[in-house]
């Protein structure tokens, strides 16, 4: 197969998709071209997240995380909502484990206020009204914004409106390497006036192909999480601890699936390759070697304390240590209420070589060539409508 396009986008997750179609809306007379490695969309981070649309009150006002989710997960509730699909629109409960954590929720209140975002101080009985089981210290928030979706059933809905605009879908088509404008696939060459890179874990490696990413490498990143032998709907809210705010992971909580399951996680644990998610599956020892040199690296260099975060996380592969995570957000629970390991997914976390720490905001790098999207971690999902539109804004503004 030979074939040539106007825009090329690598990657079907939620980000690939929406770039798709926000490309095939803004410019309907352009040949697009979507392709994916795999026989089908969202089936990596896009299709193995938690379903939870966040409110964005966790971050800085000057972050485009704070306004992409904001603004997403108004965007993404309307979706489902005109499309029919299934939203459980459950709220969250932000909760202090200890005296000490009180002052953080101050701060997220002071960020919910900056950016925009309904988030309401509420007593501990307030809480247990809302949620007779949650526990908190002195005082909670409350989200009434945040809610839970099926995270491949929206990204199937989005490739659908792909579709219907003219993008042209082409799955089991593996990025190859490229030369000059040409792009070659495992199913055959592709000459694209415009390359977009949504590839996920393998983003850093195409944009090094284009001349971008020379500051970054991407590390891969496990999430896990424990279901709750419970019935479905014996949570009514999802549960959260106050975060820590120097990285990027919110810790072990209680989430609300769209129907009704009640799950706890999920991890962070280091992963040995970007698709380690069960044994020995996908291993390829080049992409081993090469994510265990950066994770040493990490070890024996000041600047993200990976040493602590990866002895903390590994512990989290112990169901009863899991468990014990969560028994202070909630009770009524024990260990074993929780017995059957969900789907593991894979977080793609961009690390900046100078300074050895892990990027907290978007980033996106290109010129009128080529766009790569380097750093779209957690709340990306939320955000991809509005996070969408802006790198389509950047690609226009460079041609």
């Amino acid at each position: 197969m030979r074939q040539s396009c106007d825009y090329l986008v690598i990657g079907a997750g939620v980000v690939g998709v929406g770039i798709a179609r926000e490309l095939a809306v803004r410019q309907p007379g352009s040949k697009i071209v979507l392709i994916e490695k795999e026989p089908a969309q969202a089936m990596h981070a896009s299709g193995r997240n938690s379903g939870v649309l966040h409110a964005g009150f966790y971050y800085t006002a000057d972050s485009l995380k704070a306004r992409f989710s904001r603004d997403g997960n108004r965007a993404l509730t309307e979706y489902c909502d005109r499309n029919g699909l299934p939203i459980r629109k459950c709220g969250k409960i932000v909760v202090a484990q200890t005296e000490k954590e009180v002052p953080l929720l101050d701060e997220l209140m002071r960020r919910a206020e900056r950016n925009g975002v309904e988030l309401d101080k509420i007593s501990e009985d307030e809480a247990r009204r809302i949620e007779p089981k949650v526990r908190t210290t002195g005082f909670a928030l409350y989200s009434p914004s945040t809610s839970s979706v099926n995270p491949k059933q929206v990204v199937e809905q989005m490739l659908q409106d792909a579709r219907a605009t003219g993008v042209d879908c082409c799955f089991g088509a593996r990025y190859l390497g490229r030369s000059g404008s040409r792009v070659q696939t495992s199913v055959g060459s592709i000459d694209a006036r415009y390359v977009v890179n949504a590839a996920g874990l393998y983003a850093d490696k195409i944009a090094r192909d284009y001349g971008f990413s020379e500051g970054y490498y991407l590390l891969p990143f496990k999430g896990l999480y424990l279901y709750s032998s419970h019935p479905k709907g014996s949570l009514s809210t999802h549960i959260y601890p106050v975060p820590n705010l120097a990285n990027p992971f919110l810790g072990v909580h209680f989430t609300v699936a769209v129907d009704g399951a009640v799950k706890i996680g999920p991890t962070a644990i280091p992963a040995f390759w970007p698709e380690q998610y069960r044994g020995m599956e996908n291993f390829r020892l080049s992409e081993f070697t090469e994510t265990l040199a950066h994770q040493l690296g990490l070890m024996a260099r000041p600047g993200f304390q990976f040493h602590r975060l990866a002895f903390e996380e590994l512990r989290k592969y112990s169901r009863p240590f899991m468990a014990r995570q969560s028994f202070m957000l909630a009770d009524g629970f024990t260990e074993k209420s929780f017995a059957d390991w969900g789907i593991p997914g894979i977080r793609a976390q961009l690390v900046r070589k100078k300074s050895n720490t892990l990027e907290m905001d978007f980033v996106i790098e290109g010129d009128d060539r080529s766009m790569h999207v380097l750093n779209a971690v957690s709340p990306a999902f939320t955000c991809s409508m509005p996070f969408s539109s802006f790198v389509v804004d950047r690609i226009e503004s460079l041609q």
